[in-house]
């Protein structure tokens, strides 16, 4: 006889130690076949809570490097059309960009926030890679239409002007740039949010292109009037190089990867259960950033319906321990072949 228990994700699911006699074992039993077609639960509020926290600390992180961001783009709009200097519109630019992401990466947090529906059975967590998708896409048109002013301005090279100001603006540039940085990775890291550590990654690659607008300064200062444009092509440069990056990494998210060593203590907690013969199968896979799991088992033949759950469920209790963020785990419990039967 094959069975299949299945759990969704709990630890604790109330299977009738108490009571006497016939109803204690007529309860076991329910709770056993109930179990193998209704996926359980105890801590789901729990797990829905943390992602909902989740949710919250990547506004947060957006809210603070928007108007970090945003902050330090005024300031250099300023100069730049007090200047005229191409490297720093390059940088401006990019700042802007940065603080326009954060609009697609709010909407996908406010969006995973939303239960699932009889369409979207898995919630709206994919609304994050979507979002990471966007990010690309706005850095790289900002990246182009920079990249054409400084190629402009090098056919047409003009004067910088107020140089003092424009190394200010680079230094400022820079500063807000690693502040956006540290806030995004950071807390993308922590909650599993590939959209957001792209996005702080480009952030950081902004704040060490910004110092380059120094060298456009110090340029123009000796009279090289192609200093600027050409500083401000390498810049552009540099955001294309780290936007290809960060399009990997989205998009290999899109494409449910995972990093294999997930995979493996996946594999390592659920080979030290107690009746588990063999780890047919892992599956894992990101919704938005939470981890979702899917689990073939072997047991001994010949175990009870009672005892196979029994070992799904502490299986299941020890993948939710071992892989990071994840919220929702499914473990399917199968007799093992034997020898003679291949």
């Amino acid at each position: 006889m094959q069975t299949a228990p299945q759990t969704g994700h709990g630890h604790g699911h109330g299977h009738g130690h108490g009571g006497h006699g016939h109803a204690r074992g007529v309860r076991r039993v329910w709770d056993a076949v109930r179990h193998l077609v209704v996926p359980h639960s105890h801590d789901a509020a729990d797990r829905v809570d943390q992602a909902m926290a989740a949710s919250r600390a990547g506004m947060r992180a957006l809210w603070v490097s928007l108007a970090v961001l945003g902050a330090t783009a005024a300031f250099q709009a300023v100069v730049v059309v007090a200047s005229g200097s191409a490297a720093l519109l390059s940088d401006t630019m990019h700042n802007v960009a940065d603080a326009a992401t954060a609009v697609p990466i709010g909407i996908a947090f406010l969006l995973a926030r939303r239960p699932p529906t009889r369409r979207f059975t898995y919630g709206y967590g994919r609304a994050e890679d979507v979002a990471g998708i966007v990010v690309v896409l706005v850095i790289l048109g900002s990246a182009v239409f920079a990249g054409y002013e400084s190629v402009r301005r090098l056919a047409e090279p003009t004067d910088v002007r107020f140089l003092g100001a424009v190394a200010i603006a680079g230094l400022i540039g820079a500063a807000g740039n690693e502040i956006a940085a540290q806030v995004r990775i950071r807390t993308g890291r922590r909650i599993g949010s590939a959209a957001l550590v792209a996005d702080g990654l480009h952030a950081r690659t902004d704040a060490l292109t910004s110092l380059a607008v120094l060298l456009s300064a110090g340029g123009a200062a000796l009279g090289w009037r192609w200093a600027d444009p050409v500083v401000g092509l390498a810049i552009t440069a540099a955001i294309v190089t780290v936007t290809w990056g960060a399009a990997k990494q989205v998009l290999a998210r899109l494409m449910d990867a995972v990093d294999p060593s997930l995979v493996e203590r996946a594999v390592a907690a659920l080979q030290g259960v107690a009746g588990v013969v063999g780890v047919d199968r892992v599956r894992l896979r990101w919704i938005g950033h939470a981890l979702r799991a899917e689990v073939d088992l072997s047991v001994s033949p010949g175990v009870s319906i009672e005892r196979a759950h029994t070992i799904a469920h502490a299986a299941e209790h020890e993948l939710t321990h071992a892989v990071p963020r994840l919220t929702a785990a499914t473990v399917h419990a199968h007799p093992a072949r034997s020898p003679a039967a291949h």
